[in-house]
């Protein structure tokens, strides 16, 4: 497997019970999707496992969806659930790959340096008649101390200055129509359309049926399709801050790097005041 950041059902399975090592259940939906993360996780998990809830461990202050906490709060709120500083983290979801890489990204951002996507996540795992446990999670509070990294955390004003400058290509993830404006935002009172310069990769086009990443040459193929040079910079944004980080996982995969997440996305930059543009993606 080419991308450095997901490891193998195999690998994980292989050390279950090893205390440095973390799986970390990130699983969120969309409304639309009738599923409740939390309640699935009561159900069953990969055993040992923490649950991960990205509304929950949040700036809460702002309005907007799942935003990046403090440094502060999340080193209490990730100690509160038995994550020691140092551990190896192994971030999965119930749809294969959806909201675990925003836990890739978001612990990351925090500092962590050995973090990982499990490759296919719980569908695979439970594919292959992997063990699971119920219940809540059993892992002891333990102390954790975050790093965060700013320059990875883009707002507003950060991407109206990249926008003006084109200092880095701007990748959407939501789906065509709602990029070209063509079909409403699942959140009420957002505009529809995207960022005035921005290019669309719908995060579904690089995320295969089975829910594990593509390979490295679709995704360099996808990439290309979409106008992305990935020799040159490149933020990723999204409806709110979920799928921006699997084009961010899946850049990696491609060689390349993302240079930072809109935070707040569509959720804030949709919300009213902000410039936008309709239709498909003008390019250079």
């Amino acid at each position: 497997m080419s991308n450095p950041n997901l490891v193998s059902t195999e690998w994980l399975a292989e050390r279950l019970g090893d205390p440095n090592v973390v799986p970390v259940d990130g699983s969120w939906y969309l409304p639309d999707a009738n599923r409740d993360g939390p309640a699935e996780f009561l159900e069953r998990h990969i055993p040992g496992a923490a649950f991960f809830d990205i509304n929950v461990v949040a700036d809460t202050s702002t309005g907007l969806p799942h935003m990046l906490p403090s440094a502060d709060a999340f080193s209490q709120a990730v100690g509160a659930l038995g994550i020691a500083d140092g551990a190896t983290i192994v971030a999965y979801d119930g749809a294969g790959l959806f909201a675990a890489a925003r836990v890739w990204w978001t612990f990351r951002t925090m500092g962590v340096r050995d973090v990982f996507v499990l490759d296919g996540g719980l569908p695979k795992w439970l594919a292959e008649g992997r063990p699971t446990e119920p219940g809540p999670s059993t892992r002891a509070p333990t102390q954790f101390a975050a790093r965060r990294d700013s320059a990875a955390v883009k707002d507003a004003e950060d991407m109206a200055a990249i926008l003006a400058a084109g200092s880095a290509q701007v990748i959407d993830a939501r789906p065509a129509a709602r990029f070209r404006g063509e079909a409403p935002e699942p959140r009420p009172g957002l505009a529809s359309g995207h960022m005035p310069g921005s290019l669309n990769l719908p995060f579904q086009e690089i995320v295969g049926a089975d829910g594990k990443l593509k390979e490295e040459a679709e995704l360099r193929a996808a990439f290309e399709a979409a106008g992305v040079d990935l020799s040159k910079p490149i933020v990723t944004t999204c409806g709110s801050g979920v799928s921006a980080a699997i084009v961010a996982l899946a850049l990696e995969g491609a060689g390349a790097k993302a240079d930072g997440i809109y935070d707040g996305s569509w959720a804030e930059w949709g919300a009213g005041g902000r410039p936008v543009a309709t239709g498909p993606a003008k390019r250079d």
